[in-house]
């Protein structure tokens, strides 16, 4: 029952061609967020290999208030959904008495170039109070892959990160 909320929604449907049928072994997955009073529409395009999710896609709706600069605000959601997908998909310290068992790169997955999807994102301009951006692309990630892998397992995934195979 919020004008904000409905048109981000609608915009990121439109954005991803919500109505399209996606080819074999794909799926849609959708994520909302009100973060910082600014609204957010998450929808990501995922498959599986070998019990892992592999994203495609990501589109994203943003409303923040009014935009001072729009394209540091797309950039600020491309970069926060990124940071989201690395951490739910590989990113884990273990601790044993107390000390990290990680202790550089090499121990710690993060997202690599060739499992970055593609990012699209869009502003979109109102006259709204401005409201936070920060992470914004952050919280809608996790929910909106969760959706996908369940559409495509039947198995719902409520941990972080996502297990080693689903």
């Amino acid at each position: 029952n919020q004008p904000r909320a409905q048109k981000v929604l609608q915009e990121v449907a439109n954005m991803a061609n919500w109505e399209q049928a996606r080819s074999d072994g794909r799926a849609l997955g959708l994520a909302f967020s009100d973060t910082w009073t600014s609204f957010i529409a998450m929808m990501v395009e995922v498959s599986m290999k070998e019990g892992k999710p592999v994203v495609h896609h990501i589109w994203a709706a943003v409303d923040c208030g009014h935009a001072i600069s729009p394209r540091n605000v797309a950039s600020q959601v491309e970069g926060s959904a990124l940071f989201g997908l690395s951490a739910l998909l590989d990113e884990k310290l273990v601790y044993k008495g107390g000390q990290a068992q990680q202790t550089n790169f090499h121990q710690y997955n993060l997202l690599r170039a060739n499992q970055t999807p593609l990012v699209d994102v869009k502003v979109i301009p109102t006259d709204n109070h401005p409201g936070g951006i920060g992470e914004v692309g952050l919280p809608p990630v996790a929910p909106a892959v969760a959706s996908a892998v369940a559409k495509l397992t039947g198995k719902r995934i409520r941990t972080l990160p996502f297990p080693e195979k689903v």
